[in-house]
């Protein structure tokens, strides 16, 4: 027995320790790296569902759902900080953030999931007494209940302005983008107001993964044999994974003959390899390379032609990603760590040239919803010089008669046709192209010449293209 005195009881209730929830631990820990760190939830997430697989406390139902507690709550944080703002009592900058953090996940299981009210509640609050305390796991239980009054239509109503009064400030709470967002994204996209909550329902949604069998190394029909996968829409290349899953366990893909892709992406460098040129077919230039998607299928590509691609990323660390999506590749190739806007090749050198410039990654916000609410207005005045100076360099890159490829993954005007308007006014030896027939089978593509996906309409990322012949 142990000699150390026992501790008096308190008269009541014997105190019961917290139950540990692996599951909800894990989202919690992956929700504060993304707050304090300002780590991507992508990049966070697998590396520690990586680890409680390994530890053998998580199976693939637990994977499911820790999944969801993230990114549903990180898609819906606006909505879900309005709700909890009509709940207490003080502002919400004046509530410690790991709070906000375990408040923000029991909202999203009371209202954006079919867990049980009782279920989701005190789920929360074993979570809260484990990772904040007793003390906070009180607060968090009182908030909860009010929040479990109300399903998410009946908070909407009574948290969201009305359309009529100020229609973007309603659809940036109702669909949880900043105001500055929604605004930016309804100048790009046009029209009335289906149109722009299409495009943010969308935002909202669970995008599929998309693989890129890349040309002479694998085929789709190899890559349809895994379960629950699908043909692409557009792309040739593409097979979706309906189901998601994990896409590093694929022969094709753990080998590097197939990779992760946006369909989106794939169709970007699909329409600069196929855009008509006036003269040789030797030389292409990815200017922009970094992480190395397109680049690996703009360098099988250009095998099957004989040409020869080069890869250049500025940051030596994305160069290397490069050279490993790219290794492997059936004809030549060359990756270099060098920056664009002082390139080390000569003027006049290539055929064909991609730059896929720095941005606002506002045509992305499916795969990274946290971005939303870290970008500001101010960004884009950090970008734009970047971004012209990079279009500048790759026009002189381009011997007369070749093509430039000009994209973004942003659908923002600031981003796309002002910065292509702003180049052709001062490089006159240039022109557009159509860039539309070179995206065969892809619907409505408005009035050209450039570009502009969506992912409501092609269930793509928002991703930017104008191809640029230079004609002297």
């Amino acid at each position: 027995m142990s000699d150390q005195p026992r501790r008096p009881r308190k008269p009541g209730k014997p105190y019961r320790r917290p139950q540990k929830d692996p599951v909800r631990i894990l989202a919690f820990e992956a929700l504060r790296a993304v707050d304090e760190r300002d780590a991507y939830a992508n990049l966070v997430l697998p590396p520690l569902l990586r680890k409680a697989r390994e530890g053998g406390d998580f199976d693939a139902r637990d994977a499911a759902l820790a999944t969801e507690l993230v990114y549903g709550t990180l898609r819906r944080q606006g909505t879900y900080d309005a709700i909890v703002a009509a709940c207490v009592d003080r502002p919400l900058r004046e509530v410690d953030p790991p709070v906000l953090d375990v408040l923000s996940l029991g909202v999203h299981q009371l209202l954006g999931t079919r867990i049980p009210t009782h279920a989701a509640v005190s789920a929360s609050v074993e979570l809260a007494r484990v990772v904040l305390g007793d003390g906070r796991a009180k607060f968090v239980n009182a908030v909860l209940r009010k929040v479990a009054q109300h399903d998410l239509d009946g908070w909407l109503e009574r948290v969201a302005p009305p359309y009529d009064e100020d229609p973007e400030d309603h659809l940036a709470v109702v669909h949880s983008h900043p105001r500055w967002v929604v605004s930016a994204l309804w100048d790009s996209l046009g029209g009335g107001r289906a149109g722009i909550e299409e495009l943010l329902r969308a935002d909202n949604e669970r995008p599929e993964v998309t693989l890129v069998a890349r040309p002479g190394r694998a085929t789709t029909g190899e890559l349809l044999e895994e379960e629950a996968a699908l043909p692409g829409r557009w792309s040739p290349y593409a097979v979706r994974l309906s189901e998601g899953g994990e896409p590093g366990a694929i022969p094709a893909v753990a080998d590097g003959r197939a990779g992760v892709q946006d369909e989106g992406s794939q169709l970007v460098a699909l329409a600069l390899a196929g855009a008509p040129l006036e003269g040789p077919d030797r030389m292409w230039l990815d200017g922009c390379a970094g992480p190395g998607g397109k680049a690996a299928l703009l360098a099988a590509l250009a095998a099957e032609r004989g040409a020869v691609l080069l890869a250049s990323e500025k940051q030596p660390h994305r160069a290397g990603l490069v050279a490993k999506a790219l290794a492997g590749n059936p004809g030549p190739y060359q990756v270099v760590a060098a920056d664009g806007t002082r390139p080390p090749w000569r003027p006049g050198t290539f055929d064909r040239v991609l730059v896929d410039v720095p941005c606002t990654g506002l045509g992305a916000l499916r795969r990274r919803p946290e971005a939303r609410w870290r970008r500001r207005p101010g960004d884009l005045e950090g970008f734009a010089p970047l971004q012209r100076e990079l279009l500048r360099t790759a026009l002189e890159s381009v011997r007369v008669g070749g093509v430039v490829g000009y994209a973004t993954c942003s659908p923002h005007l600031a981003e796309t046709r002002a910065v292509v308007a702003d180049l052709l006014k001062q490089f006159p030896a240039a022109e557009l192209l159509d860039a539309r027939p070179l995206l065969p089978g892809v619907p409505d593509l408005g009035e050209g010449p450039d570009v502009q996906l969506w992912p409501h309409v092609h269930g793509t990322d928002a991703m930017y293209l104008a191809l640029i012949r230079r004609t002297g």
